[in-house]
C-alpha cells in the first residue's frame, strides 16, 4: 500500500512540475521575441510588416497578376530563351491575344495585303558601310525559330506586372485628357515632322536605333510613325510603330520594336504590343516587344529600321511591315472608328516622358542623346519620308512640317535632297543650361 500511496503523490507532482517548466520556458521565449524585433523584420512572416501592407489586399493583387498572366500569355508549342532574358512563345496563330476580341471569333488567317505600288527599299547611307538595316533581335542570337503555323509573342512575367505602376492600365501609355499634338501640358514631349492637308492611307520611313538613357523608371523614349484620325480630343485614332526604350514596360534599357492604337485618346482603348486584344501578328520571326539588335553607335556605324504601315485596300485593315519585306500583321478595320475609313494626319519623329524628378526636367534623352545639328553618326533621324495615298500609291511627304515643342530639351531640323528624300535630324538631352 505505501509504494501504491506514494507512486499516487508522485505523478500528479510530476505533472505539476512539467506545467510549471513549460509556463516558464514560454514566458521567456515571448520575452525574448518582445526584445529582439529585428531578427523577423526582413522576412515574410512578419506579423507586423503583414498588418501595414494589408494581407487582404496584398492577396487581390496577387490574384489579379496570375489572372492577367493567365490572360496574356497563350498556351505555346515551344519557347526559346533570349539571351536578354526575354522567353519568346511560338503560339499557334489562331491562339494569340487578338483572337480573345468577339468581333475576331471564327475568323481566318487572311491573305497577305495587297502592298503600295511604288514600294522599293533604300539602304542607309548611301551604300556607306557606316550604315546598315537591322531586323534582328536578341533573340535571333539563339539560332532558333518559331515553328510555321505559329507566332513569335515575348511573355509578359510576373516582374513586368510587379514593376507596373497599375495594374488596370499594363500595357497603355498614361490617360491623357485634352491631348494635343504638341502634349505640352501632359509630361510628354515631342520632337517630330508632320503632314496634314491630304486623306492619308499609310506611311513609310526608316529610323536609326539607339539606347537613349532614361533619367526616371517611370519614363520612357521612343521613336515612331503615327498614323492619327480624328481630333485631338477623346475621339483620338491612332496606330503607332517603331522603337522604344521603357524601364517600367520591359525591365531593362535596350530598344525594343514596338506598336500602339487606340480610338479614344489613351484613355480606355488600345495598348502596347500583344496587352490586349487589338494587333494580330501574321509572322513567327519577329517579336514584337522584343529588343533590336545591333544599335548605332556615336560617331560609328548607324543601323536603322524601315517601317511602313498601309490600309489594305481589300479588306481595309491596317497593315504593317518591318524591313524589306518582311509583313509582321495588321490591325483590323473594326477597332476603329476614324481609322476606319482614312488617316488625317501622319507623323514622324520622337516622344519622351518628362515626369519632372526633384522639380527640374527629366534627363531622359531622346534618339542618340544629342541635338540635330551634330549630324550624320551622332544625331538621330528619319529618312525617306513617304505617305500612301487614296489610290494605294506611296509618294513622298511633301509640306512636311516640323515641330519640337521644347527646342531647348529636344530639337528637329529637316532637309531633302536625292538619296534620302525628305529627312529630319532630332532628338536631345533633355535637362541642360537651355532646359531647366
Amino acid at each position: 500500500m505505501a509504494s501504491a500511496r506514494s507512486s499516487f503523490y508522485f505523478v500528479p507532482l510530476l505533472v505539476l512540475l512539467l506545467l510549471s517548466l513549460y509556463s516558464s520556458a514560454s514566458a521567456a521565449a515571448a520575452a525574448s521575441s518582445s526584445s529582439k524585433p529585428s531578427s523577423r523584420s526582413g522576412t515574410a512572416g512578419n506579423a507586423t510588416d503583414t498588418a501595414r501592407l494589408g494581407p487582404g489586399k496584398e492577396l487581390l493583387k496577387y490574384r489579379r497578376i496570375r489572372a492577367l498572366l493567365k490572360k496574356l500569355n497563350k498556351p505555346s508549342l515551344k519557347t526559346i530563351q533570349s539571351p536578354d532574358g526575354d522567353l519568346i512563345d511560338c503560339v499557334p496563330f489562331h491562339l494569340q491575344p487578338a483572337f480573345d476580341h468577339p468581333e475576331f471569333k471564327g475568323r481566318k488567317f487572311l491573305d497577305p495585303p495587297e502592298r503600295p505600288k511604288n514600294d522599293t527599299f533604300t539602304a542607309a547611307g548611301g551604300g556607306s558601310s557606316r550604315a546598315g538595316e537591322v531586323v534582328a533581335q536578341a533573340w535571333h542570337a539563339t539560332g532558333e525559330e518559331c515553328p510555321e503555323g505559329t507566332v513569335a509573342i515575348r511573355r509578359t512575367t510576373e516582374k513586368d506586372l510587379l514593376r507596373a505602376s497599375s495594374l488596370r492600365r499594363y500595357g497603355r501609355k498614361p490617360a491623357r485628357r485634352g491631348v494635343r499634338r504638341d502634349s505640352t501640358s501632359s509630361g510628354h514631349e515631342h520632337a517630330v515632322g508632320y503632314v496634314n492637308s491630304e486623306k492619308y492611307y499609310g506611311a513609310k520611313a526608316s529610323v536609326n536605333v539607339w539606347s537613349p538613357r532614361i533619367g526616371d523608371p517611370s519614363e520612357f523614349s521612343l521613336s515612331q510613325i503615327w498614323v492619327i484620325s480624328g481630333s485631338f480630343g477623346n475621339d483620338l485614332n491612332t496606330i503607332e510603330a517603331g522603337w522604344q526604350v521603357s524601364p517600367e514596360l520591359y525591365g531593362d534599357s535596350n530598344p525594343r520594336f514596338f506598336t500602339y492604337w487606340t480610338t479614344d485618346a489613351y484613355q480606355e482603348t488600345g495598348c502596347y504590343n500583344h496587352n490586349c486584344r487589338g494587333f494580330v501578328q501574321t509572322t513567327n520571326k519577329i517579336a514584337i516587344g522584343a529588343a533590336i539588335t545591333p544599335e548605332s553607335v556615336y560617331n560609328g556605324r548607324q543601323f536603322d529600321i524601315t517601317l511602313m504601315l498601309w490600309k489594305d485596300p481589300k479588306h481595309g485593315h491596317w497593315w504593317l511591315q518591318l524591313g524589306s519585306g518582311l509583313v509582321v500583321g495588321y490591325w483590323p478595320s473594326y477597332l476603329f472608328t476614324h481609322l476606319a475609313r482614312h488617316a488625317n494626319m501622319v507623323q514622324f519623329g520622337g516622344e519622351v516622358v518628362n515626369t519632372r524628378p526633384a522639380g527640374s526636367h527629366t534627363a531622359t534623352q531622346m534618339g542618340s542623346g544629342h541635338f540635330p545639328s551634330e549630324g550624320f553618326d551622332r544625331a538621330a533621324y528619319f529618312r525617306n519620308l513617304q505617305v500612301v495615298d487614296w489610290d494605294n500609291n506611296l509618294i513622298p511627304a511633301v509640306n512636311l512640317k516640323l515641330l519640337a515643342d521644347h527646342p531647348g530639351c529636344y530639337g528637329i531640323q529637316g532637309g531633302s535632297n536625292g538619296y534620302w528624300g525628305s529627312y529630319f535630324y532630332y532628338g536631345g538631352p533633355g535637362r541642360n543650361v537651355k532646359c531647366p
